[in-house]
């Protein structure tokens, strides 16, 4: 699907759609608690991702029930004797799961889409299998064998959060005694905070050590409803919209949210845009934008979308401690600076960081969204930039993480058409 996109967002209101972080990690531990639970997620149409973790749960013996107006029911069932874990293109629901099905001791065979196949696992891979778990092949598709055992489980912090988070679910899923060790420093430390928050609520009991976290099982109940709260990630694309163009107000989103990229109030203001936060409700205007050095290494989904926000503001800014961004859905520093380069914004791509030269002209064109739903959302910022007609080229990418994002777009003004 391309997507041609004739004007930008000119501002307005809308509600965040729930988050898919949280969401992950509520489905997970709900599936894994032994007990029936409602998840209530809003009437946002399912992402793709999310749909991935509930198809794997199913295939893990889960019972899943569609209730309606956004009301799932997770209640335990039968754990078939080959289960089929298809998580598409979801790296959370490959990496949170796996360890899972390893615990259970699941002989579960695992596939994956895209990318999926390429991106990191091996030293995930590695610690299962020195505590128990054998793998048929080194990359997806894979069939594993085995049940795994307790013990210290030992990893780099610096490659991917989830294989902690997948790890802590893991352990819960087994109600295993264990301790997971990083041997590097944690990146993206917020999500794996995420993760603890989210099994503690379902009763686990989780204690930090000198070099991770130890499981000790659980002392409490998990509870009968749960409501995933607003997504940060997706609401960002839309307040940098909102800094560039017309105002935007995203309401439904926590000011306490342990979400990493509620970063994104502090960045648009260190580039100089207005925000404001009144309750629930988070609103990004135009300001006198300025140029910024901001580490990505705590929220790589909010590079692309920053470096357009970037073309927008004078001067030269730097997005540093990137390097990991070229291990996601794409590779993101060369993604975005692809988009950069076609709307005629000077970028210079580093190993580990991107160079923005802004407030120079931009122009339409076309854009790759390199399949990745990042890409696509900070497209429309580029629109936000006068960067008009731009064409998006496999825009279907936002499927991923929300399948309503372009009805969101044209609510707050913004005009498209599908090519």
């Amino acid at each position: 699907m391309n997507i041609v996109i004739t004007r930008g967002i000119t501002g307005g209101n809308i509600s965040a759609i729930p988050a898919k972080a949280a969401a992950h990690r509520a489905f997970i531990a709900a599936a894994l608690s032994g007990r029936q639970v409602l998840i209530r997620l809003g009437a946002a149409e399912l992402s793709q991702d999310i749909t991935a973790t509930l198809r794997c749960l199913k295939q893990l013996g889960s019972n899943i029930v569609d209730c309606g107006d956004g009301v799932w029911q997770i209640s335990p069932g039968a754990l078939p004797a080959q289960p089929l874990l298809d998580c598409g293109e979801s790296g959370s629901t490959l990496r949170f799961l796996l360890p899972v099905a390893a615990a259970l001791g699941a002989n579960a065979r695992l596939t994956g889409a895209g990318r999926l196949p390429e991106r990191p696992l091996a030293d995930l891979t590695r610690t299962l299998e020195e505590h128990g778990i054998a793998f048929s092949a080194a990359k997806l598709p894979f069939a594993i064998s085995g049940k795994l055992a307790g013990g210290c489980f030992e990893l780099p912090g610096n490659v991917s959060s989830q294989y902690v988070s997948g790890l802590l679910f893991a352990l819960y899923a087994a109600k295993l005694p264990g301790e997971i060790a990083l041997t590097t420093r944690l990146e993206s430390s917020r999500y794996v905070d995420m993760t603890i928050a989210a099994l503690r609520t379902f009763g686990a009991t989780i204690t930090g050590t000198e070099r991770g976290w130890r499981f000790d099982g659980c002392t409490a109940a998990a509870p009968d409803e749960l409501t995933v709260e607003g997504d940060w990630s997706n609401a960002a694309a839309f307040l940098v919209c909102g800094a560039l163009g017309g105002a935007v107000t995203v309401s439904g989103l926590s000011a306490d949210s342990l979400q990493p990229d509620r970063a994104i109030v502090n960045i648009l203001r260190r580039f100089g845009a207005k925000v404001e936060i009144a309750g629930d409700r988070v609103t990004a205007a135009p300001g006198t934008l300025r140029p910024a050095v901001v580490d990505v290494s705590e929220t790589p989904d909010l590079l692309p979308v920053l470096a357009v926000l970037a073309a927008g503001a004078p001067g030269k800014s730097r997005f540093v401690n990137a390097a990991r961004l070229r291990l996601k859905e794409s590779d993101r520093l060369h993604s975005a600076a692809e988009l950069l380069k076609a709307i005629g914004v000077e970028v210079r791509e580093l190993p580990d960081a991107l160079e923005i030269t802004g407030g120079g002209a931009v122009h339409g064109g076309s854009v790759n969204s390199f399949n990745d739903h990042r890409l696509v959302m900070a497209a429309t910022a580029a629109a936000a930039l006068g960067a008009l007609p731009l064409t998006v080229v496999g825009a279907e990418a936002i499927r991923k993480s929300q399948p309503g994002f372009f009805a969101d777009f044209g609510q707050l003004g913004g005009e498209y058409s599908r090519d």
